[in-house]
């Protein structure tokens, strides 16, 4: 069987309330704010004109409102509605689900002697980061490392075996700021930074095959 190679654009929603009130979003779900609407149509303005065989999003309302906005702006033929997946959510944070963001991950990192979230990243990892917070939860039910890629490589496999996507086909997948900086860290190769999350609206293009992936460009705005 030829190996195909595809490539997935990459669009973090829109901005939520909860992205305003600076609270952690994982399996939350904030609606977008009119600026998240306004965001997501400015996205959607600048791939108008690009064919998606395909289009993926996790199940919260945010990446669900967000993928609509761009595929009922779009003029070149693409996919109507995109496929709908839990896999593909954003990491899960427990019991900090809605907190407010620094003082979670002040708990996460402070007992290892890093009180940010740039400072476990950039001493440690996203990956790392998350272990962490899954420490500090009371009730340990926050995503470690090991079980959100458990999830995330079953979204990437269902995208892979898709038999709409063919070699050279665009796909379009909205996700969470968290899910692109696990992304860009795992398969980026070191070349960008994920100790600050992409924006709103922004896309991350990767190449996709059958065994890897690779980063093209990240947080394009």
């Amino acid at each position: 069987m030829d190996v195909i190679t595809f490539n997935l654009y990459v669009v973090r929603h829109g901005q939520t309330y909860f992205n305003v009130y600076n609270r952690l979003q994982g399996w939350s779900d904030a609606p977008l704010t009119d600026k998240g609407i306004s965001g997501a149509e400015k996205t959607a303005e600048k791939l108008a004109n690009m064919h998606f065989t395909a289009a993926y999003c996790s199940d919260t309302t945010r990446a669900m409102k967000t993928a609509k906005i761009i595929l009922d702006k779009n003029t070149a033929d693409s996919v109507k509605e995109p496929t709908v997946s839990s896999y593909l959510r954003g990491e899960f944070y427990g019991y900090y689900e809605g907190s407010d963001l620094e003082q979670s991950w002040y708990a996460a990192g402070a007992p290892h002697g890093l009180p940010t979230f740039k400072d476990i990243v950039s001493k440690y990892s996203l990956g790392k980061a998350m272990d962490f917070l899954k420490e500090a939860d009371p009730f340990h039910q926050a995503e470690s490392n090991e079980e959100y890629w458990k999830r995330w490589d079953q979204g990437l496999d269902l995208i892979r075996k898709d038999k709409n996507i063919h070699d050279g086909d665009d796909v379009l997948l909205i996700s969470h700021a968290n899910a692109v900086l696990g992304l860009v860290e795992r398969f980026g190769e070191g070349k960008y930074d994920v100790t600050e999350p992409p924006a709103n609206g922004s896309l991350t293009k990767l190449e996709v095959s059958d065994d890897q992936v690779k980063v093209v460009d990240y947080n394009i705005q």
